[in-house]
């Protein structure tokens, strides 16, 4: 993950004035004091280390989450070469689904809220770090008068630098430094999440949108299909060569089929509408893009899968924020503990002084060290070890949500897998019912045309060719939909190495 570029300042350096007799008698004073009391361990995640965020976020490992499978129980499609799914949006070769993913990344709420985080969490980071340095200011001073009567005016100024600085005995800064680091790292994981479900979401409702499309068409040739039919049997009603009943049948077909392409309609208009929302595009451009494909689905490109849960996980953003909450968490009980024990200071100035008093001026170096101050916790009504109670569930929380998680994560990857093969298993069958289906209308059009069947039997064969043609529709949208939701499943191809690069850092 993402580190800060300052860890050199993590070593606290030389403190000022440690020439001076006195202060390794005082630094040893207080590394006695730490040497009789010493914190408890605290309760590791399996396969983390809780003092090492910076490798624990890292490795968002499945042995962390008891119950995580060995292998994926749904079929896993092997099909095709292994895709980076970095790069799988361009698979589709479809400009319109990159223009609007382009335009949605930029304009999402989600994503804008994500990289706040990231700079609360950069600033908290800089913060804690800061706190194993000591803090240096520069007071400057200037004053004249007349102390008293018989005593010439005096003149004195002074610049100094003052620096105090908390000796980290017990960890307490060191631990407060890991945490602010882990909540960085969890922040920029949760602004990669974001991006894969802003992709996702665009992808979504441009897939619906491309099937209503299609609904449409096949709706359109139906209306048509019907309004013939209705004008035909208008005529032959009036001819009386056909029942009154058959002509009223013939008509509120044509007008079921009018309606029902209105209501697609309708349903298209708003799916644009929701594009306009995602991608803040311009309606009319939008619609003038998105009608050089009207009713094409998009067509994915298949990845292969690797059989191991634990490999896959491991690409999932939300694990590794996840994770870094449980090491931010512990770090926070590390932190509550050593609040318990004795804190200790040291203090010291180092300047320059002027003084002019009866025309005659003088200057010179001033320094002072300490004092060595040592804070002893005496009685705080149960403040403190209520912090570590809060400390310890806070941690028991983050694990319970992090294995929560990886469960979850295990779930989604194989209702996708699930719904990948439950497509494949029906494409055929449902080809051939749409066709059969078809066929069956035209020939019962036929028959009806020729004065051998009813128009009751015709309604009937086109009810059914219908709703064959739709299922088959929906069955198209379903495959590319699974595709999508085990994109999202498997993290869209996020990993931590190759996500640095794109999180956001802060304006200069």
């Amino acid at each position: 993950m993402n580190r800060l570029t300052h860890h050199h300042l993590f070593t606290p350096p030389a403190a000022p004035l440690r020439r001076v007799a006195g202060v390794s008698g005082a630094v040893g004073a207080a590394a006695l004091l730490s040497a009789c009391v010493s914190l408890p361990s605290l309760p590791s995640l399996p396969g983390w280390g809780a003092d090492k965020p910076a490798e624990a976020a890292s490795k968002p490992a499945a042995a962390a989450a008891p119950g995580t499978p060995l292998q994926w129980q749904a079929p896993v499609p092997h099909q095709g070469q292994p895709t980076d799914l970095l790069q799988w949006w361009q698979q589709f070769n479809d400009p319109v689904l990159l223009r609007l993913q382009t335009a949605a990344q930029t304009v999402s709420p989600t994503l804008a809220s994500a990289r706040s985080r990231i700079e609360q969490a950069r600033a908290s980071s800089v913060a804690a770090s800061a706190a194993r340095l000591p803090l240096v200011d520069a007071v400057g001073s200037a004053s004249t008068g007349k102390g008293e009567a018989g005593v010439p005016r005096a003149s004195v100024a002074q610049l100094a630098f003052q620096s105090s600085w908390e000796i980290d005995l017990f960890g307490a800064v060191r631990a407060g430094d890991q945490a602010g680091l882990a909540r960085l790292d969890g922040a920029q994981a949760a602004w990669h999440s974001a991006r894969v479900a802003v992709a996702a979401e665009t992808a979504s409702t441009y897939l619906q949108l491309r099937a209503c499309e299609a609904q449409v068409q096949q709706l359109d040739i139906d209306a048509q299909s019907r309004a013939e039919t209705a004008r035909v049997t208008d005529r032959s009603a009036q001819a009386g060569l056909t029942p009154p009943a058959a002509a009223a049948q013939a008509r509120a077909s044509a007008a079921q089929g009018r309606a029902q392409t209105v209501a697609q309609r309708a349903q298209c208009d708003s799916l644009v509408k929701a594009l306009v929302s995602l991608s803040a595009e311009d309606e009319a451009a939008l619609r003038r893009a998105l009608a050089e494909r009207t009713a094409q689905l998009p067509q994915p490109a298949a990845f292969s899968l690797a059989s191991l849960p634990a490999q896959l996980l491991a690409q999932r953003p939300d694990l590794t924020e996840a994770a870094a909450a449980v090491t931010a968490a512990a770090a926070d009980v590390k932190l509550t503990e050593a609040r318990r024990f004795p804190r200790v200071s040291l203090s010291g100035a180092l300047g320059f002084m002027g003084v002019r008093a009866d025309g005659v001026s003088r200057s010179g170096e001033t320094w002072s060290l300490g004092p060595l101050q040592v804070t002893f916790p005496v009685f705080d009504a149960g403040i403190r070890r209520a912090n570590v109670t809060a400390a310890r569930s806070a941690y028991d929380e983050a694990v319970a949500v992090y294995q929560a998680r990886t469960r979850v994560a295990v779930r989604e990857v194989e209702d996708a897998l699930v719904q990948l093969r439950s497509a494949a298993d029906r494409q055929a069958d449902a080809q051939t019912a749409m066709e059969g289906y078809e066929a069956s209308f035209k020939a019962a059009e036929s028959r009806y045309k020729g004065g051998i069947s009813s128009i009751f039997e015709l309604e009937d064969a086109r009810r059914t060719a219908v709703a064959a043609r739709s299922a088959f529709i929906e069955l198209q949208r379903e495959r590319v939909a699974a595709w999508i939701a085990l994109y999202r499943a498997l993290g869209g191809g996020w990993q931590a190495t190759a996500a640095v690069a794109a999180a956001p850092t802060p304006a200069r």
